[in-house]
């Protein structure tokens, strides 16, 4: 950051600041999941008992002769109409969802409006308080949308709870963002990971940057991209894949931009990434740039030019015949393994997931046989049948859990786990077990990742061996399941990575990961093995530790590797001031806006 943005940005007070813990409302978290959960399943799984007891069981599963099944008009009717009962139910639950979330972030936008503004993290408040409730609202409706079966549906979700406003034409690829305080222009596509930040974590003490993004028309974005708080992207925008923009940019449209932070991207530069001649240019003329004369003589002398120099080449070089049919699958084999390269593991490894998932099993089935032999009622069954998914669902998953602690503790008996450098290889027992140990907690952290609670992961974690404390926080990202100490309100944002292991080549690498009190890890950010992160110290989006690294406390890093940036005083800074980027003038500027809190808070800030 230059000299002058630092000056820009004022300390409020040279006096130590408000430090206050947030307490999460875990019993409204509560509340709101089984609002939604129970509500949006009471009423299919009425239709669907009532015309499977009443419909489906006498005309088709009563019916004792094979040929009459198909013969007979009711038979037939029972067996072609189930599947459309099915999807009918699924539908009718995916209403009832976007009902409920809509009926709850109705009320909650009543008592606390969505508007744009800091919020800060360092004391509690109203907004603060009903941002968190918002986020945990949208999350579990977002999911089933957009990892259900009819993803397209998505868009109608959040302009019907009014999260966002998304135009006809648009299309948003799965994302761990994209869900609240946005505007969306029409024929617009964002790729895979593309994330439209509307809010931003500046420390653990710091600062929530809530400010609505603004889409034009016409705008794409590859894929892994990041527009930040506040930032407006305006029509016929082309972002290439990480394109990324700083907090409250403005692009101006009408051309392509790349890079972090993002830029205009010259159309000559256009030309090599797709891969484009000037024949090409000539030819096509949708693509853009055809009509640039200037352009194409100038690429028309590059490519005489390279013409030329590989025509000198092959004349002073023989190159050796290559036979492809000659390659063996040795040759073309990849010596790289990860977590999820099965087919590098033993098959016997593997084998553990039988006995966890039939003795889970068995556990269920003993609860579902109980709940049939008390309730005889049809109606009543139908009323509970939501509870009882859950509380299945939930048997299972703790089930997985037990068992697979039992396997790992004697795993561990026979093979303690270690630190170091191994050979990743077949044979080495330290990456081999390795290997086991991974998959073993494998299917357990998948069952509790995709548990609508978000806190439950934490408890796999600390189950299976991290160090860390209910207080901190993943949100959507990917942590290693050994050698890693989180202290306390460890922030790890969405989509970022922290390994405690890495295999590089025919290496396997296993160091302790430390993440001080107080300290966040930013969205989309690798943290690699043996990094050290002082305690209250933020990584900043979009970068990376490399081995070993140590990060001191109380500082700001930034970066591919990451470098210090600045001290991190977000909570002493200045809330009532941003800095507004034009991207294509490459300009900044500072404007004044008040913070997001209530009138008699104001005065802390």
């Amino acid at each position: 950051m230059e000299k002058g943005e630092q000056q820009s940005v004022e300390s409020v007070s040279e006096e130590e600041v408000p430090r206050e813990e947030i307490k999460f409302q875990y019993f409204w978290y509560l509340i709101v999941f089984f609002s939604i959960y129970l509500i949006s399943l009471v009423v299919p799984a009425i239709i669907f008992m009532t015309y499977v007891i009443l419909f489906f069981v006498p005309q088709f599963l009563e019916i004792t002769d094979f040929f009459a099944l198909f013969t007979e008009i009711d038979s037939v009717i029972a067996l072609i109409t189930m599947p459309f009962v099915i999807i009918g139910c699924y539908l009718i639950r995916l209403f009832l969802i976007g009902l409920v979330t809509r009926w709850l972030w109705s009320l909650s936008e009543k008592k606390s409006p969505s508007k744009n503004g800091i919020i800060p993290r360092n004391f509690s408040s109203k907004a603060l308080n009903y941002y968190h409730i918002r986020s945990f609202m949208i999350k579990y409706g977002k999911n089933a949308f957009s990892k259900g079966v009819f993803a397209w549906l998505s868009n109608w979700f959040f302009n019907f709870v009014k999260s966002n406003k998304i135009g006809k034409g648009t299309t948003l690829e799965e994302s761990i963002m994209n869900d609240k305080f946005a505007i969306i222009g029409n024929n617009c596509y964002f790729g895979v990971n593309s994330a439209l930040a509307s809010h931003l974590v500046d420390g653990t003490f710091g600062n929530i940057n809530y400010f609505q993004i603004k889409i034009g028309d016409n705008v794409t974005s590859a894929a892994t991209n990041l527009i930040a708080a506040g930032s407006e992207v305006h029509d016929n925008s082309y972002l290439l894949p990480l394109a990324s923009t700083p907090k409250h940019s403005v692009i101006k449209g009408n051309n392509y931009y790349w890079g972090l932070p993002l830029r205009k991207i010259f159309r000559k530069k256009i030309m090599n990434y797709l891969g484009l001649t000037p024949k090409d240019l000539e030819i096509n003329e949708n693509i853009e740039g055809y009509r640039d004369i200037k352009l194409l003589k100038k690429l028309k002398t590059e490519i005489n030019t390279i013409q030329t120099v590989d025509k000198l080449k092959k004349e002073n070089f023989q190159e050796d015949d290559f036979d492809v049919n000659s390659l063996t699958a040795n040759d073309l084999k990849i010596d790289f393994t990860t977590s999820s390269a099965i087919s590098r593991i033993n098959i016997k490894f593997l084998a553990v997931y039988l006995p966890i998932f039939w003795l889970s099993g068995m556990i269920v089935t003993i609860v579902f046989y109980t709940f049939t032999s008390y309730i005889h009622n049809w109606i009543l069954m139908a009323f509970f049948l939501p509870a009882m998914v859950v509380i299945m669902w939930f048997v299972f998953i703790i089930g997985c859990f037990f068992f697979s602690k039992l396997f790992l503790l004697l795993i561990n008996l026979i093979h303690k786990p270690k630190e170091g450098i191994f050979k990743a290889e077949i044979g080495n027992t330290d990456f081999e077990f390795w290997c086991l140990r991974t998959e073993l907690k494998k299917i357990v952290l998948w069952l509790m990742r995709n548990w609508p609670l978000p806190w439950m992961d934490i408890l796999a974690f600390k189950w299976f061996g991290i160090r860390m404390t209910l207080s901190s926080s993943l949100y959507d990202s990917w942590c290693d399941s050994e050698f890693i100490t989180f202290g306390r309100r460890v922030l790890v944002g969405q989509g970022a990575t922290i390994n405690s292991s890495m295999v590089l080549g025919k290496y396997l690498i296993i160091k302790r990961v430390i993440c001080g009190d107080y300290s966040l890890i930013g969205g989309h950010t690798t943290i690699a093995p043996g990094s050290v992160i002082g305690k209250d110290t933020f990584v900043s989006a979009i970068s990376n530790t490399v081995y070993n690294q140590i990060l001191e406390p109380g500082w700001i890093y930034l970066g591919i590797p990451v470098i210090k940036m600045k001290k991190n005083k977000y909570a002493r800074e200045r809330r009532d001031i941003i800095m507004r980027r034009d991207v294509d003038e490459e300009k900044k500027f500072e404007i004044e806006h008040k913070s997001n809190l209530e009138e008699d808070k104001k005065d802390i800030v």
